[in-house]
Formats: structure tokens, sequence, C-alpha cells
């Protein structure tokens, strides 16, 4: 019986923390639907770029894309197009238009409330799980997303996160019932955490075990590259990457170096966690020896390997924007600085934003990177068309014809947090609801 009675207040208790956490877990903003009516912006300051920064320029969307952008448009096109109900028209007189902006390098929808482990959901248990992908775990209804678009953010890629090889990350819009729906055509996308060394011991001792065990990881990950190339050479002898009909959980194959295919196919790009000089030329050297794709995602030393890098014809996602240094003796300002010194090294980059709740920062990290050697231009496309690229997305992140039509519409400079405000965003055509639980909130406690 006094068993019973602690199975039942178990079960009582268990409910009570599922009750009290699906709130957290899901937002109540209904996604729009998919466009019905063309959208005409009138008269916006529109940043393309592509084409550089057009005053008084008009902007049409249509099926989901940019099929028209230039002045005047409205006496340009059929009136039966532009003119009738079926057409939102936006007056935007002295505002701005951006592309909608890409985070890179992201949790959002695998973490809720990081101090809540049910809630968390970002990292799977084992060293080699390239057959991982973060669309299994993400949740399109979570209520940070509200909140992270409200920033502009249109779309974000969700990326895995671990030790070793972690999995494969997708490219999400942020206005969906689910993953299905959210999920946006993209190269294939794979992350290796490159093993390091966070900090050598004093310890002789110690630092000969530390040096140890970190290349024992580094063999590890070097074996599963060279299981997985064997693999796809055996798969290219038999002919089976020409089948594309056959059962990949066939008893022949081996889902982790199955997965890997696209990679040593050329289809796929590599991810590599990697800041350090080495860490960054163990990985070029394993990028030569399987001719991969390479995006290093970190790169606080890419700068100092940019003949390297251009030689691999590798891209970088820069994370570090707001952070501090590194070493005790670089100049304070340095993290700052590292995307004007990529872009002089001439090295692809985007700036990323490593978290969930905390990725809706990612355009003012651009604005600080602009205060420090980018121009404007060069910091607005690195969230918007540079990151599109490194993902292999060719209709995203410009204002320009035959682009996707995600756009966003704001009073002031975007890249500003004192003067960025934004009164309208659309995502593939459809305006989506700015509302979100701090809103919420705000209006709250207005009323109190």
């Amino acid at each position: 019986m006094q068993h019973l009675s602690k199975t039942v207040l178990f079960v009582a208790l268990l409910g009570a923390i599922c009750i009290t956490q699906a709130p957290v877990m899901a937002n109540d903003i209904v996604p729009t639907p998919k466009q019905s009516r063309s959208v005409l912006i009138k008269n916006a300051t529109v940043h393309t770029v592509t084409q550089g920064v057009l005053s008084n320029t008009d902007v049409l969307i249509e099926n989901g894309k940019i099929t028209a952008v230039g002045p005047q448009l409205t006496s340009q096109i059929n009136n039966a197009t532009t003119e009738s109900s079926d057409t939102q028209i936006v007056d935007a007189s002295g505002k701005h238009l951006y592309p909608g902006l890409i985070a890179l390098d992201t949790s959002l929808g695998l973490v809720e409330i990081e101090m809540s482990r049910p809630t968390v959901d970002n990292a799977e248990v084992g060293y080699i799980n390239p057959q991982i992908s973060t669309a299994t775990a993400y949740n399109a209804d979570s209520e940070l997303i509200p909140t992270i678009r409200y920033n502009g953010i249109t779309h974000a890629q969700i990326v895995p996160s671990g030790d070793g090889l972690a999995g494969q990350s997708v490219l999400v819009d942020l206005d969906a019932w689910t993953i299905e729906d959210a999920l946006t055509p993209s190269a294939g996308q794979f992350h290796v955490y490159w093993p390091q060394i966070k900090r050598m011991p004093e310890d002789e001792k110690e630092k000969a075990k530390a040096i140890e065990k970190n290349q024992q990881a580094i063999d590890k990950l070097n074996i599963a590259f060279e299981d997985g190339y064997r693999y796809f050479l055996s798969d290219k002898a038999n002919g089976k990457d020409k089948n594309q009909d056959e059962d990949p959980q066939s008893a022949t194959n081996d889902l982790r170096w199955q997965a890997m295919l696209p990679l040593y196919q050329g289809k796929a790009t590599l991810f590599a966690h990697a800041d350090s000089v080495g860490q960054i030329e163990q990985v070029i050297a394993l990028t030569k020896k399987y001719q991969f794709k390479l995006v290093i995602v970190g790169g606080y030393d890419a700068w100092r390997l940019d003949s390297s890098l251009r030689e691999v014809k590798a891209g970088v996602i820069y994370p570090h924007t707001l952070s501090l240094p590194k070493r005790k003796d670089e100049p304070v300002d340095l993290p700052f600085k590292i995307p004007s010194l990529l872009a002089n090294a001439g090295i692809p980059f985007a700036l990323g934003f490593s978290s969930d709740w905390n990725s809706r920062n990612l355009p003012y990290a651009a604005g600080y990177s602009a205060a420090y050697g980018l121009t404007p231009e060069q910091a607005l496309k690195s969230i918007t068309l540079d990151a599109a690229k490194l993902l292999g997305v060719e209709d995203l992140g410009a204002i320009a014809v035959g682009y996707q039509g995600s756009v966003v519409l704001s009073e002031g400079d975007i890249l500003d947090p004192m003067t960025n405000k934004i009164e309208a965003i659309w995502i593939e055509g459809r305006q989506i609801d700015l509302n979100n639980r701090h809103q919420q909130l705000y209006q709250k406690y207005l009323k109190r």
C-alpha cells in the first residue's frame, strides 16, 4: 500500500511537471498561410545587397518570389495585378527595406530553457553521429522563435552540438507549423567539432596526458573519415550511388557512412568547428585528402591562414564578434576587428551567433563589425547573402528579381539597436505576426 502511494505520488508529480512545462514549449502565434495576394512595397529605401542602396524604390512580391524592383512600379505593371483588391500595397516612404536576416550556428528550436534538461535536445550520445539530423528534434512551436524573428531574422541554421562528428544541420524559416513546413532547401551540412586542449595543465605529467587524450580524439575522427571514404569507394564501385531507390537501411549498409556519401560526392559541405591555427591546419589537411567542401565555424585565427583557406576555397562562419579576446596578450577589440581582417584577406565569410534565444542579437553583432572595419554594406551582406551562399542557397539573402520574398521593413538602421524598429516582416511573401512573449509581458506590466 505504501509502495502504491509512492507510485501515485510520482505520477501526480510527473503530470504536474508536464503541465507546467507545456506553456513554455509552444508559442500561441498562428503561422501565416502561403502567400495568396501580391505585395507591393512602395517608396522604400531598399538595401538590395547586390545592387547597393536604392532610394524611393518599389518591390513587388508574387507567389513567394520577388518579381520586380524599381521606381514607380505601379505605373509600369498591369493595373489588374498591382491595383486590384488582390494586392497588398504598403507605403514605405521614409523607411528601410532589408533582406531577411539569416542566423547561422544556432540551437534555436532545440533548446527552450537552458537550465531545464527536458527542454534541451541539441546533442546526441556518442562521438561519431553523421547520420543524426537536427530536423528530427526541431520544435517549430518554440516560444523563442517569435522573439528571434522580431529583430528581423527570417531564417536560421539549426546546428547540432557535441563532440566529434555531431551530425547534420538544416536551414529553416521561422514561421511554420512543423519542421516539414519550415525546411528551406539547402546543401547538406555535416558538423565536426575538432578536438582541442581547452586549458593546458602546468604539471608535465598532466600535460602529457592531455596531449595524448587530444590526439586520441583526433585519431578517432581520422579513422571515421577514412572508414567513410572506403565505404564511398565501395559504393561507387558497386554503382550504388546511381541507384536512388535502394533502401538506406539495408543490412548491407552502415547508416553512418551511408549518410556521409553526399560529403564525399561533393554534394554536401563539412562545417568544421575550429578556432586555433593548429585546429584549422588539421582540418585543411583533412579537406585536401578527401576534397571536401569546407566551412570553418569559429575561425578566430582564420585570418592568419588566408592563403591556406583560399587554396581549398573554404569559407568562415565567425560567431565571436561580441566576445572577449581568447588570449591575454591580444587587444580587447580584436574580436570586433576579425570580420574586417577576413574581408581584407579575401576569405568568404558570414557572421553567426552561437546561441538559441541570444541569436536575436545577430544584427547588432554585424553593427559592431561595421564600427570596426567593415562597411555597413559588407556587414549587412555577412548576415544575408553571404550566409545563404555558405549554405548553398542561391535565391536567399538579397532583394533582387528571382530571390525569395523574405524582407524586413524597418523605421531605422537594422544594425543599430538605438534606431532599429521593425514594422513588418514577410517570409516568402506572407506577412508574419510580430507578436511574441516579450511583447506580451511588456504590455502586461504596463498595466500593473
